[in-house]
């Protein structure tokens, strides 16, 4: 074992760690950014000055500093870590891991931090699974994720962590990690960008601090002249593929709207390919299934009334199985909705209707309508058809017709069915 430790070091300058693990901050000293929820009296310093660490929930965009600042929270504490992505978790890995916490607590009493990645996409199932562990405080369990908290976490999960919201980084901030990344080369950053290429690069990173760094060490890989001009880099950053493909990148709009559209237009194949594109880039299932939820009443509608019980039902699968399963579900919701009639007159109706309000504002209930009085009201079962002649508008709103169904589909027979209620034959 001595002697593969010792080839290891010896091939250190061989296989470096890539630098945004080689700069990665070792404590809060050399921690860059987030003063609103590090500073001198906020809650967060206030625990670590007492030795003291809540079960949290880091959020924030990526490359803000969700990941060091866990390591550097657990180092404060002197616990043991266990980093894990929640796309490699599943019941059996998390119940492991509490039992070896639980072992390490009441045989050595010390603590454990299990840093959970994108714990956002853990099923509700999954997620459960870290409840007792945490009751009896096993471990400190540390969730970093994109994704809002309050809809991607189980209320009960969330009940016993404490929320921290980070935020995008500044162009200061930035600077300041270019500088330490130009220093690990013991270069100064003015020796690789000119001032307003540095500017540049900083801004078009948009407070990712892990984008900067990849295309920093990118850079100094290109045989070009040194410092780097604006209009180069510029060129270089045009030419470069995405460092990434995230919650907040011009790819995931892309890529969503022409999978929707491609359903929209009926094209199952289409729709098939940006799915399997979006689940490779490590899309969240749950977040491409409540878009076909929403399609399924946009653009298909009383077209096809079963597609939204499909769309749901997809939902549902999704969140109870997880990936890689769930992409077998979302394949079949998206082929079932490409291939149905569509229609949109239910949302345009609703439009009209919302314009209508907004307009007239809220006019009075006709008397026999209303749930106190119920004057004059007919009840329209007591008619053969099932239907009256009856006014239900209010004084103000005449004759309005907002939902004008299609000859598409099952809309074709609700347009029938509602001229044969009001035809006097």
């Amino acid at each position: 074992m001595d002697l593969f430790l010792a080839a290891e070091e010896n091939n250190l300058n061989l296989f470096q760690k890539p630098l945004a693990d080689r700069i990665r901050p070792k404590d809060l000293t050399e921690f860059v950014g987030q003063e609103a929820i590090l500073g001198p009296k906020s809650p967060l310093r206030n625990y670590i000055n007492k030795k003291y660490l809540p079960s949290l929930i880091l959020w924030g965009p990526p490359g803000t500093g969700k990941t060091s600042l866990a390591k550097i929270l657990a180092g404060q504490i002197d616990a043991t870590v266990e980093n894990k992505n929640a796309i490699d978790l599943g019941a059996k890995e998390i119940k492991e891991l509490g039992k070896l916490a639980q072992d390490r607590r009441l045989q050595f009493q010390r603590s454990t931090v299990i840093f959970v990645d994108e714990i956002h996409r853990l099923n509700k199932s999954q997620q459960d699974n870290f409840l007792p562990f945490v009751e009896r405080g096993d471990f400190i369990l540390i969730g970093a994720t994109t994704e809002n908290p309050s809809f991607e976490l189980n209320a009960a999960l969330l009940s016993r962590c404490q929320v921290v919201r980070l935020s995008a980084l500044s162009i200061t901030d930035l600077q300041r990690i270019l500088s330490r990344a130009a220093n690990s080369y013991e270069m100064e950053i003015e020796d690789i960008l000119r001032s307003e290429a540095s500017q540049h690069l900083a801004e078009w990173a948009a407070g990712d601090a892990r984008a900067l760094i990849n295309m920093f060490e990118n850079l100094l890989q290109i045989s070009v002249p040194r410092p780097i001009n604006l209009d180069k880099l510029k060129d270089i950053l045009a030419e470069s593929r995405p460092l990434y493909y995230d919650k907040k990148s011009t790819n995931h709009y892309d890529a969503i709207s022409a999978f929707i559209k491609s359903i929209r237009g009926s094209d199952p194949d289409a729709g098939l390919y940006y799915l399997a594109r979006m689940l490779k880039a490590g899309e969240d299932p749950r977040f491409i299934a409540r878009r076909l939820v929403i399609l399924a009443s946009e653009d298909i509608g009383n077209a096809d009334p079963r597609a939204l019980s499909v769309a749901v039902s997809g939902f549902q699968a999704a969140e109870l199985v997880g990936l890689p399963e769930a992409r077998i579900n979302l394949a079949q919701v998206v082929t079932y909705l490409a291939c149905a009639p569509k229609s949109n007159r239910s949302y345009e109706g609703l439009n009209r209707a919302m314009e209508e309000v907004d307009k007239t504002g809220p006019l009075a209930v006709p008397a026999n309508l209303r749930g106190s009085d119920n004057v004059g009201y007919i009840y329209a079962h007591d008619s053969e058809k099932g239907w009256v002649d009856e006014e239900y508008f209010p004084i103000g709103v005449v004759n309005k017709k907002y939902y004008e169904p299609t000859e598409r589909g099952f809309e074709k027979t609700i347009k029938q069915f509602l001229a044969w209620l009001k035809s006097r034959a």
